[in-house]
């Protein structure tokens, strides 16, 4: 499966998956600063990405631990995830999420 990450700077990088990946976990292999300072425990926000309209109706509902999350993050939208809360199915194939400006990997 493809995944598309738009930027900041509105660069496109296409990633592959596998049914069952997180989301997080592929952006992180494709280079991308999504930190994930938590490793995916839902206690931070640094993995906040922001899904494009039409795929966003097709993740499952976010939990009520991960929107008090997305209340902490920077420049969220209405159509904000943490990418360590989406596990790919194949009707996610050719997904597209934007990173917001915001995002920093202190880690880099």
């Amino acid at each position: 499966m493809k995944i598309e990450f738009v930027t900041a700077t509105d660069e496109v990088v296409t990633a592959e998956a596998e049914p069952g990946d997180n989301l997080l976990r592929v952006a992180q292999a494709a280079g991308l600063p999504l930190e994930g300072t938590c490793e995916g425990q839902m206690a931070c926000s640094t993995c906040h990405v922001i899904v494009e309209p039409h795929w966003f109706d097709l993740l499952h509902e976010a939990s009520e631990e991960e929107e008090d999350m997305l209340d902490l993050a920077a420049g969220v939208a209405r159509t904000s995830r943490l990418s360590c809360q989406i596990d790919l199915t194949p009707e996610l194939d050719g997904l597209k999420v934007r990173i917001p400006a915001e995002s920093y990997d202190m880690s880099r």
